[in-house]
């Protein structure tokens, strides 16, 4: 056994380093730079024919009538819930363990969130779902977190039993097939972040769709100002009054810049997330049976998949490994990397457990959010702890082995970390680790 590094040891990782492409993402060609320059040269920035374009191919892709392209995936889930009616005094449910932008903006409509916890691969547990349910319940909220897919089966399951409207954060997981179908096809409408360290990147940008042409309409008149007309609005007759007009009083469509980029990114993007998945299992199942580290994928005998692996993780097991916790365990994988990349402990935090969604008053209203979630349902939430890992781009066995040894001797060498640990490097919930950790 060799002394880990973190304790004066020789790291695995000494002046090599992996070849850029391993890691570099984004894909940029020359295509992309070429059209991107024809929109700054010729001024097409607020211009609508390319992003047009692009909306018809990406509903195509995604197996839905209808794209609508925003400015980020913060605002084409606003418009989601905008086209889906919540009002003053609606609830939504949420999974507790996902970015703020998946049901922060509930507060802009005067709903409340209710959080859901989430099971052992950090989804939305359908156990839990319906003691989320009240008479107030407007829509669930499901986030494919990490690119895991929820199980939709029981989700809709419960949502159609309850007459209650199903949005689907797709951000984590473009392209991720749940029994052989995308996700973002289950609910009744989806959006998604393609900002730049998504998987489908398009710099910054989001996008909305649905197969429901009166949600799509009023996701238009939610944001796209110059689209809210009687050349778009065809079928919601309660907004014809209101004409010419962002009802949600913002400009939200997406600039062409952007748009060329997510064409360029959708013509490759199946074959270049199957290389993804590729390089990703071979990893994973280097490390398949080490105790204290699951990988965090999905079966895929019955045509699941994790599209792209955005954000790849392990999940962790601090019992299998002497109670040693996850901080001090990524502290000891960064030694060893030794610069060749980065590691660290936990998630998002439980949105629970910040106080804007119990007292904040964003409205400026007399009556703050006033959630009063009841913790004591949600403490299981907090106990599911995860361990970031290379998110490799190529299927290069030579170099992935070598990440695989970091993870191998760190495992097999726990014992040395546990006299100075005591639990007190466990981290519940941060960001997504620090950032110059996620990078490679």
């Amino acid at each position: 056994m060799k002394k880990l590094a973190l304790l004066g040891g020789e790291p695995v990782f000494t002046k090599e380093r992996a070849p850029k492409e391993l890691f570099k993402w984004p894909i940029i060609t020359q295509e992309d730079i070429d059209g991107v320059m024809d929109v700054v040269v010729n001024n097409k920035f607020s211009h609508t024919d390319i992003t047009t374009q692009f909306q018809d191919e990406f509903a195509e892709w995604q197996g839905r009538k209808y794209a609508l392209a925003f400015t980020n995936g913060t605002m084409s889930l606003t418009a989601a819930m905008f086209a889906v009616g919540l009002s003053e005094g609606d609830e939504i449910i949420c999974p507790t363990k996902t970015y703020w932008g998946s049901a922060s903006q509930a507060a802009y409509f005067g709903a409340k969130v209710v959080f859901c916890n989430i099971n052992d691969m950090l989804n939305l547990d359908p156990d839990d779902l319906e003691r989320c349910i009240t008479p107030k319940t407007k829509a669930i909220v499901v986030v494919h977190y990490f690119g895991y897919p929820c199980d939709m089966d029981r989700i809709m399951e419960i949502a159609n039993k309850h007459n209650l409207y199903v949005i689907e954060d797709v951000s984590h997981a473009h392209g991720s097939l749940y029994k052989g179908k995308k996700v973002g096809t289950f609910g009744h409408i989806a959006a998604m972040s393609m900002m730049s360290w998504k998987v489908f990147s398009a710099g910054e940008m989001g996008v909305l769709v649905t197969d429901d042409r009166r949600l799509y309409e009023r996701a238009i008149a939610f944001g796209h100002y110059d689209r809210n007309n009687e050349k778009f609005i065809q079928e919601c007759d309660e907004l014809k009054d209101y004409f010419h007009i962002a009802l949600g009083g913002v400009k939200g469509r997406v600039n062409q810049v952007c748009a060329v980029l997510a064409r360029g990114q959708l013509k490759y993007y199946d074959e270049r997330t199957a290389e993804i998945r590729r390089a990703m299992d071979y990893f994973y199942d280097c490390l398949e049976g080490l105790p204290g580290i699951k990988p965090h994928r999905i079966d895929t005998s019955d045509g699941s998949n994790m599209g792209g692996y955005y954000s790849p993780l392990l999940i962790y097991n601090a019992e299998e490994l002497g109670g040693l916790s996850s901080g001090r365990f990524a502290q000891a994988v960064k030694a060893e990397l030794n610069g060749a990349g980065g590691c660290s402990a936990g998630a998002n935090f439980c949105l629970h457990t910040h106080k804007y969604f119990t007292n904040f008053d964003p409205r400026h209203s007399t009556t703050p959010m006033d959630n009063k979630t009841d913790l004591s349902a949600l403490d299981v939430s907090l106990k599911k702890e995860c361990i970031s890992v290379p998110w490799f781009k190529q299927l290069n066995k030579e170099w992935i082995d070598k990440y695989v040894a970091v993870y191998k001797k760190v495992v097999e060498n726990y014992q040395e970390l546990l006299e100075e640990d005591n639990r007190k490097n466990k981290i519940e919930g941060i960001w997504y680790g620090a950032e110059s950790d996620r990078k490679q």
